[in-house]
């Protein structure tokens, strides 16, 4: 009897032990990151049987266990990612709105400066410090563009960066579940299946910081080994074995970094789509959705503003009686083949003559497949198929130069991406602004009528434009045209204030001509105070040129900069409703798995008294063996 005894208080003794040394590890790991409450589970021994019955014989432990659950553990990662993946779009989506939206260093300011010059010249077209003004604040207002496009291109650069350490950071993570999974297994074989908490804590810790670059989701093997997957599937950690991940140079825009899977073949890239969540998703949803539409937004208004302009500016004449030229220049939309293309065509493309306002704010991926054209929007996936090039999309015009494509090659075609950075400035000399137009008309100093002629307007730059033209009328509503281009005609109705249009130029004649009556259109000689051309020029501030002809510079300035509020907005919301939910799925882990001091403070107490009984059974076992041994003697 007092064997059992004895027995009973060293297992009760055991128990006791076991629970203040898995308290005390608990108190000691309360604020370690990813540690997760322990608690030993012990149940009875197997009782003796006597001709009394069954006689307890004490306690056994039967394995210390963590307060783990799957399901809120689930939860946590799920929001941990996805509050990642927004924290890093709003903050680099934030610099971006900062940029467009500064009041002093924005592009709106200059536009506002330039047109305000444009104005100046038209009050003043013969003044030359007027002219000077124009150019200096054109070349601010190319100084600008060029600006705020190096700035996208250094957070274009900067997400390239932040992609290669992000990859460096994955690899890193994935190499140490690998290593964890091994370990775990080896001290699980070692422990007759007892679990490894510590170790399996720490590799929690370590997916949920991987969790914070990329979503991966996970598949527990039989032997509690972690198999981690990542993007469409492909396996990042298979029990002990570790893969990587690398950044590499975009297969259709080898200027930007994705993320590529090395396989023994190689590295293959990643398809974006199938980067989601973390830090990795946050860069990738920025430059494709964000970036890229903030930058060829930009550059549409460059394009815009240099060809209307330069179009206009073409119309009139300068100070020296010469036809207008190019104010501004601005590159070639860019075509950039794939380089895992096989075959050798060399594809280019050109702006159309509707460019200013057909011209969209999207890339797009040109494929072939063997027999047709596949061109690809990016922007909203719309697909147009040609069985032949070139044809003209959206403002612009693609052309195959040279070679032949096979099937499978593709192409990126950026409109508009390079506008703002090739702006130029062409005119230095303030004299060859053309502010005045290249024609001018009059009338017969012996017009007996009461006919009046406008001063007519430039509609194209015809080869007679500035060619000598007479309208003689024959009687009071009948006309006849002399002069080159024309074709002289004769006998024409005349209709009061109706449009009469020759050689690129348009006029009214209005009131009662007389017969005999003449009215003339010749060049504009000596026309240095006009300034018909310049006001037309500063007319195009506000019309409506951009956008399918609903939009001005500044409108589809203002509607991109409005665009770039509206998504941080929503995302300043969005990211941090999500970190609340990040937030309150932490707490719930932590109230299920967490140590609770006050709780382990009272289990020590408890377990203090289950060692103090059980070493009073063992002092009671003692004396009733010296008893026995007494009656002996």
């Amino acid at each position: 009897m007092a064997t059992n005894i004895f027995g009973i208080g060293i297992t009760g003794l055991q128990a006791a032990q076991a629970g203040l040394l898995t308290a005390g590890h608990n108190i000691a790991n309360a604020t370690t990151p990813g540690y997760t409450r322990q608690q030993t589970i012990q149940t009875n021994a197997q009782p003796q049987m006597t001709g009394s019955g069954f006689i307890g014989t004490g306690a056994n432990v039967v394995t210390v266990r963590r307060i783990f659950s799957e399901f809120l553990n689930a939860e946590m990662l799920a929001a941990g990612t996805q509050s990642s993946e927004l924290d890093t779009y709003y903050a680099q989506l934030k610099q971006i709105d900062n940029l467009l939206a500064d009041p002093t260093a924005g592009l709106s300011p200059a536009l506002q400066d330039f047109f305000a010059a444009v104005q100046n010249v038209a009050a003043f077209p013969n003044v030359t410090s007027s002219r000077q003004a124009m150019l200096s604040a054109a070349t601010t207002l190319q100084s600008r563009m060029q600006t705020l496009d190096a700035r996208m291109n250094e957070l274009r650069d900067g997400v390239n960066q932040d992609l290669g350490a992000t990859s460096q950071a994955i690899s890193t993570f994935a190499r140490q579940i690998a290593d964890l999974n091994q370990r775990i297994t080896v001290a699980r074989n070692a422990a007759g299946g007892q679990p490894p908490n510590d170790l399996m804590d720490q590799r929690d810790q370590v997916l949920a910081e991987l969790n914070q670059l990329v979503r991966t989701s996970v598949v527990v093997q039989d032997d509690g080994a972690y198999n981690v997957f990542i993007g469409s599937g492909q396996p990042l950690v298979a029990g002990t074995q570790a893969f990587s991940v690398e950044a590499m140079p975009d297969t259709l825009n080898p200027a930007i970094m994705t993320l590529g899977y090395r396989t023994p073949a190689g590295l293959v890239a990643l398809p974006e789509s199938s980067l989601s969540g973390g830090r990795v998703g946050g860069l990738l949803a920025f430059r494709r959705e964000a970036l890229d539409a903030a930058q060829n937004g930009l550059g549409r208004v460059a394009i815009a503003l240099s060809r209307t302009f330069n179009e206009q500016h073409g119309l009139g004449q300068d100070l020296a009686g010469v036809l207008g030229t190019d104010f501004f220049s601005v590159g070639d939309p860019q075509v950039t083949n794939a380089t895992l293309n096989n075959g050798t065509a060399q594809f280019s493309a050109a702006f159309a003559a509707d460019a200013a306002s057909a011209l969209t704010t999207s890339n797009y991926r040109l494929n072939y497949d063997g027999a047709n054209y596949r061109l690809l929007r990016l922007s909203d996936n719309t697909v147009q198929t040609f069985a032949t090039l070139p044809q003209t999309v959206d403002g612009f015009t693609l052309t195959l130069d040279s070679g032949a494509p096979v099937a499978g090659d593709s192409f990126l075609i950026r409109p508009t991406q390079a506008g703002a950075t090739t702006l130029d400035v062409l005119i230095t000399d303030p004299a060859r602004i053309a502010a005045a137009a290249p024609i001018r008309s009059g009338q017969g100093a012996a017009n007996s009528g009461t006919g009046i002629i406008s001063a007519g307007v430039v509609d194209t730059l015809d080869a007679n434009l500035q060619q000598p033209v007479t309208m003689t009328f024959t009687g009071p509503n009948t006309y006849d045209v002399t002069g080159t281009g024309t074709g002289n005609p004769t006998g024409l109705t005349y209709v009061p204030g109706q449009d009469i249009t020759f050689n690129g130029w348009t006029l009214k004649i209005s009131g009662a001509p007389a017969t005999g009556d003449t009215f003339t259109v010749g060049p504009n000689a000596g026309g240095t105070g006009d300034n018909r051309n310049v006001l037309l020029l500063a007319g195009l501030q506000t019309g409506k040129l951009m956008v399918g002809g609903t939009a001005s510079y500044q409108t589809a300035y203002a509607s991109l900069v409005g665009q770039v509020a509206s998504k941080t907005r929503e995302l300043e919301i969005t990211s941090t409703a999500q970190g609340t939910i990040y937030q309150q799925a932490q707490t719930a882990r932590e109230s299920f798995s967490g140590v609770n001091l006050d709780e382990e403070a009272a289990n020590l107490i408890r377990y203090q008294q289950a060692y103090q009984a059980s070493g009073k059974v063992l002092a009671i076992a003692s004396t009733l063996f010296d008893t026995l041994l007494q009656l002996g003697n």
